[in-house]
């Protein structure tokens, strides 16, 4: 039988990886099944780290200028189609959205969010506006679309009409090299990364400064924790934030007027290879999200040995299960959850244990067979 040939786009990766990124990297790197002659087409700067990540696959360089948005978007519309008729690929595979028109193959496309329609207040006006559209456009007319939990094919299924597409849910897998119960040394990295001061513990968030994250309102968590700690003589380990600045201009202004003795660090992107120290060395990590598509940070965080307290919205109880912790997202909520966790070291541990055995049913092994599947589905025909 003869292979059968796809092409991933994984143009739109956006150059420190990131969720899609992350995802691209997952998949692309176990689609090992000997019937599929794999290429992946990447932006010149992820070149390299690709042909490392998946060796099996085919590495593609598209032309220097896609780093431009705008013209990353028509070499989309025209190089993709062209790339895919020269390399006789029977299935394109768009994990970001975005498809070629004028793609007359098996084409699958993957959505990692319907919270565009669901919560726009969440969003960019631009970025809301243009992901709805292209949404809209895959599962009206995409043989086969991907998401990542049964919350977000619910969402899409209740907020856009006359869905014609095959909506197949596909979990995120995580990287047991990356993210596993750390060492004693690694949690010493990890604390030199975030510029802990030596000896202290801290509670661990991961994730973009976004409106969803809740960032203020953990915030103000933080700190009525540490008053009323303060009042009673225990003292409270320091808050960490890792994760880019968004666009939550209210977290942004309060991370700002920050002071030291709030003891509160805003980190940045710490190293991928920091992350496990980072997350499994937290007395616990909090992800006091708003709603997910999928919620990638938890898993990690799981998968690190970590204790995490986290929402009820949208895909997080998918994904957590009976190991994590649940909390309601206002700050009060969030205050007496974290004050609970301090309080109670047996149930943060307990948590802890719960956490490592969730973790491992989120494997990219499966993750990627139901890609398989999906690119078996449509090689026969187009759209």
């Amino acid at each position: 039988m003869p292979q059968l040939t796809v092409l991933v786009d994984g143009t739109a990766v956006p150059r420190e990886l990131g969720g899609v990124g992350r995802y691209v990297e997952g998949v692309v790197s176990h689609l090992t099944d000997p019937a599929l002659d794999v290429h992946l087409v990447v932006r010149p700067v992820h070149a390299p780290h690709f042909a490392a990540v998946a060796p099996h696959a085919t590495v593609h360089t598209a032309p220097g200028w896609t780093d431009s948005v705008p013209l990353r978007f028509l070499w989309e519309q025209t190089g993709l189609p062209a790339l895919g008729r020269r390399l006789g690929a029977r299935v394109l595979h768009s994990p970001h959205y975005t498809f070629p028109f004028g793609w007359r193959g098996g084409s699958v496309v993957t959505l990692h969010d319907a919270t565009f329609f669901s919560n726009p207040e969440w969003h960019s006006r631009l970025k809301r506006t243009f992901f709805t559209w292209w949404s809209r456009r895959s599962l009206r007319s995409r043989p086969v679309v991907i998401v990542p939990s049964a919350a977000t094919a619910t969402e899409a299924a209740r907020v856009v009409t006359g869905i014609r597409a095959d909506v197949r849910v596909a979990p995120l897998g995580v990287d047991r090299a990356v993210f596993h119960e750390p060492s004693t040394a690694e949690v010493e990295d990890a604390r030199i990364a975030a510029t802990l001061p030596e000896g202290a513990p801290w509670i661990a968030f991961l994730g973009t400064i976004e409106p969803r994250k809740n960032v203020t309102a953990l915030l103000d968590a933080y700190a009525t924790v540490r008053t009323s700690r303060a009042a009673a003589g225990a003292d409270t380990p320091w808050l960490v934030l890792s994760g880019a600045r968004g666009w939550d201009e209210s977290a942004i202004a309060r991370l700002d007027a920050l002071q030291p003795d709030e003891h509160v660090i805003e980190a940045g992107y710490l190293p991928l290879e920091d992350l496990a120290g980072y997350l499994g060395g937290a007395e616990f990590v909090v992800y006091p999200s708003l709603g997910e598509g999928f919620g990638l940070p938890v898993v990690e965080a799981m998968a690190s040995g970590a204790c995490v307290l986290t929402t009820r919205r949208l895909s997080l109880p998918e994904v957590g299960g009976d190991a994590a912790v649940y909390t309601e997202p206002s700050a009060d909520a969030l205050a007496s959850a974290m004050t609970g966790l301090l309080d109670d070291p047996s149930l943060v541990a307990s948590h802890r244990a719960a956490a490592l055995a969730r973790a491992a049913s989120f494997t990219w092994e499966a993750t990627a067979a139901v890609h398989v599947g999906a690119y078996e589905s449509v090689a026969g025909g187009a759209r």
